[in-house]
């Protein structure tokens, strides 16, 4: 039954899919340009590279590309994902490789402050209430806010974009670990009282295998928002990352490769997110 669910479901996304590249298809048909365009047209049109009025061009020659000229992109870009040909012409291999480790580092920096000072959180109502004022300060403020304290501290654009990794990924881990540890069974907690268990012990084979899931679903969580404001990050930043891929291919007028970056950027993100849910899988279990 769950097997005929899925197959059901996988042609339902192929369904969707197919229409969707129909749709684009026919939105992006080649037409003829109008006699005359007003001004603003006529810029915009000239921006991206389209042509204007009679510039002796019959058809729209570029600009949103067909499915076709997607592809013939797409293909190009991963026949060879690592050239590097200079500081604004690098593979989208590398430039994805320079985002994941930055996120990989400031996710890890933050993974380590926020699971320890978590379990502090969650075991000790006092600690708790010192630290909540300043915890519901600094949560709702734009990890993009810190970028320009980071620079100007920091003074390295790579770190800087570490840094804000590190501060939009550390308060769902803390808020779901104190959560997690917080809401551990009193009776388990009871038993291991009474069985005379160690505070570290307690810790490591009572409290973490109860709070696991939620500390995981923070981790899923944080690894989510991580992955979108490096792209946001890189843009502002600028030099190597796939934000700046994208940033860079815009301003270029390359709409297809902005669009493959997009595609790509949405294909990490699910892998990451895929990872995520396999472990939490693992660590959940059936009362």
């Amino acid at each position: 039954m769950k097997k005929h669910f899925r197959l059901r479901a996988a042609l339902l996304s192929l369904v969707m899919l197919v229409l969707l590249v129909a749709i684009w298809q026919v939105a992006t048909q080649p037409r003829q340009p109008a006699a005359a365009a007003a001004p603003v047209d006529a810029e915009y049109a000239a921006l991206m590279g389209q042509p204007v009025g009679n510039s002796g061009a019959s058809k729209k020659t570029n600009g949103f590309p067909t499915p076709a000229q997607f592809a013939e992109v797409a293909a190009r870009q991963l026949s060879d994902p690592f050239y590097d040909r200079g500081p604004n012409d690098k593979g989208i291999g590398i430039q994805l490789a320079h985002s994941l480790v930055r996120v990989a580092g400031g996710y890890l920096l933050a993974m380590l402050v926020a699971v320890p000072l978590g379990f502090l959180i969650g075991t000790s109502p006092l600690i708790y209430k010192a630290l909540d004022p300043f915890i519901q300060i600094l949560k709702p403020i734009s990890p993009l806010a810190w970028m320009p304290i980071a620079l100007y501290t920091i003074k390295d654009s790579s770190i800087s974009a570490i840094f804000v990794i590190f501060i939009c990924s550390v308060w769902p881990m803390l808020i779901n670990t104190a959560f997690g540890v917080a809401g551990t069974r009193k009776d388990w907690l009871n038993v291991a009282s009474t069985l005379e268990v160690g505070p570290l012990r307690k810790a490591f084979r009572v409290i973490l295998p109860a709070a696991a899931p939620t500390i995981i679903t923070g981790m899923r969580i944080a690894m989510g928002i991580a992955w979108l404001v490096i792209v946001a990050a890189e843009m502002l930043v600028g030099g190597t990352g796939i934000g700046y891929f994208v940033w860079n291919e815009w301003n270029n007028l390359s709409l297809s490769n902005v669009i493959f970056a997009v595609l790509v950027i949405g294909i990490v993100g699910m892998a990451l997110d895929m990872m995520f849910a396999t472990l939490q899988k693992k660590v959940t279990y059936a009362e």
